[in-house]
């Protein structure tokens, strides 16, 4: 199979049979064989109802429904489980992305030999309110990650060769993070390519400000357990090390000071009547501290599963 084109979707009834015959109408004028892929991320309204009638027009099209409302990493991680094409392109349901990049997309996977190509709304048909917070993500995301030849880490128009997302876990809000997963899972071929975007024509948006700090706050646990999930002691032993090391010079300086001037009987206060003395009593306790949660960092790390699961890309 060339193409799975999979959709997490909330609340979409409307734009859903559209978008079906839209994707239908570009696959077949481009001789593709596909499927699509509907995952219905616990919708409260007729969503599920419309994939049951359009699987049953359509034997390409497949569908999930979940219990509940996980969100889109969780449908973008089960989607990617049951995939069969050759290259995965993944688009949101509310036909702000359109279908007619599909080919384009595949020729840059399957022709090309990318790993993953991201799509980037150069322009956008947003308001202010999410362009500003949009850009500064992005760059926040490009410094943290070395990936710096794309410009819209979230859009959700992607196109990825079948052994990405077939090698990557995505779960939380992590599917901000794809190309970051992506990258540090070894597939380094990552490309951009401008993509048409809409306005929404059925429905409102599903998101709020809330996701940006939210996808600050999950920008720093995946650079952290990208670079130390699996050797925690490198991070808090090294900084545990430096906060006590200076605690322990400082509180010496201060007693040697100390010892010094009584000695040649010169005025001096106690050590303990030092403000410093205590900054650095808190320095070493912090650095304790960093070093015991790095030793129990490495013990769970140790006793995990997945310790030694690596990402191997060809054996003879």
């Amino acid at each position: 199979m060339n193409i799975s084109v999979v959709i997490p979707l909330f609340n979409e009834e409307q734009s859903l049979p559209e978008l079906c015959e839209w994707i239908e109408l570009v696959m077949l004028s481009n001789s593709f064989s596909y499927e699509i892929i509907l995952i219905d991320d616990g919708s409260k309204d007729k969503s599920w109802e419309v994939i049951e009638h359009l699987a049953e027009k359509n034997k390409n099209i497949r569908g999930i429904k979940f219990r509940r409302n996980y969100g889109k990493s969780a449908a973008l991680n089960e989607g990617f489980a049951i995939t069969n094409g050759d290259v995965v392109i993944t688009m949101d349901a509310d036909l702000q992305d359109s279908p007619d990049e599909i080919p384009d997309l595949y020729k840059m996977i399957f022709s090309d030999g990318l790993d993953l190509v991201s799509g980037w709304k150069q322009k956008r048909y947003d308001p202010i309110t999410k362009t500003i917070p949009t850009k500064l993500f992005n760059w926040a995301t490009r410094k943290a990650s070395g990936i710096n030849n794309l410009h819209d880490f979230n859009c959700g128009l992607k196109a990825y060769k079948k052994e990405v997302v077939k090698n990557i876990e995505v779960y939380g809000e992590m599917h901000r993070y794809i190309p970051v997963i992506a990258k540090w899972a070894g597939f380094t071929k990552i490309a951009e390519k401008v993509v048409h975007h809409q306005e929404r024509k059925y429905g409102k948006t599903k998101f709020g400000l809330e996701r940006f700090i939210n996808g600050f706050l999950d920008l720093l646990s995946i650079t952290f357990v990208s670079k130390f999930g699996k050797r925690p002691m490198h991070f808090f032993g090294l900084w545990g090390t430096l906060c006590f090391f200076f605690g322990g010079i400082v509180s010496l300086i201060l007693i040697i000071e100390k010892l010094y001037k009584s000695h040649f009987h010169i005025p001096t206060r106690d050590v303990t009547d030092k403000p410093l003395f205590y900054l650095a009593l808190l320095a070493m306790i912090i650095g304790t501290q960093l070093f015991l949660a790095g030793f129990l960092g490495e013990l769970i790390s140790r006793a995990s599963s997945d310790r030694n699961r690596y990402q191997i890309e060809k054996k003879l």
